[in-house]
């Protein structure tokens, strides 16, 4: 079995992008305010981040299941 080094980077931009994703749901979800425009889009950086989670934890898991065989 690898270090536990070689599972960090993947684990530290999933965990990292999955906090992202969080801040920018509950940045969404807050009510609008009519006299400030809201000038990110919440929404959008929400699905990029979610979706870069994702893909950081299946990159984790093939390399964990590369290193069990």
């Amino acid at each position: 079995m690898p270090p536990l080094s070689d599972y960090a980077p993947p684990l530290i931009i999933a965990a990292a992008l999955a906090g992202v994703a969080f801040l920018a749901s509950w940045r969404a979800s807050r009510p609008a305010d009519p006299l400030k425009p809201r000038m990110i889009p919440w929404r959008a950086l929400m699905i990029l981040a979610a979706g870069g989670a994702i893909i950081a934890l299946a990159i984790l898991t093939a390399a964990f299941n590369q290193s069990a065989r």
